[in-house]
């Protein structure tokens, strides 16, 4: 299950502007159990901060976050579990100067993108999964 934000760029009295929208009709998936952040007004240098929320129940305990810029295939920037402490993140190519995440509960989780600039416009999606070990969501 996954819904989709875009971050785009807006000019709005010489400042520039970043716009996070949701845009629903861009995701093939039904993400109506899971929520992401409507709509965020930041200014370039910002922190933007996405809230990723679902009502799939405890054992969707698994979180991913994906980017797709303009023009480019989507790619996985973190995946994160349940209390994951920041130190033990993932984020593979990326960096963690620029991305952080939390997730303090099963059905909750933020994703943030850290001075923001013009080349962070994109689609921003958020995807929880059931995990196969039920054991390791009990512990």
């Amino acid at each position: 299950m996954c819904t989709v934000c875009r971050i785009q760029l807006n000019r709005s009295q010489g400042d520039l502007c970043w716009i996070n929208l949701r845009d629903s009709s861009q995701s093939h998936v039904d993400g109506s159990d899971v929520t992401q952040t409507p709509i965020l007004w930041k200014y370039q240098g910002d922190s933007a901060t996405m809230s990723c929320n679902h009502t799939k129940g405890d054992l969707y305990f698994q979180m991913y976050w994906y980017r797709q810029l303009p023009g480019e295939t989507m790619k996985l920037i973190v995946f994160t579990t349940r209390g994951k402490k920041d130190d033990d993140q993932d984020f593979g190519e990326f960096s963690k100067e620029k991305f952080s995440v939390t997730k303090p509960t099963a059905d909750k989780g933020t994703f943030t993108v850290k001075n923001l600039q013009p080349n962070d416009k994109g689609l921003y999606f958020c995807a929880v999964s059931q995990h196969s070990d039920t054991d390791e969501a009990e512990s």
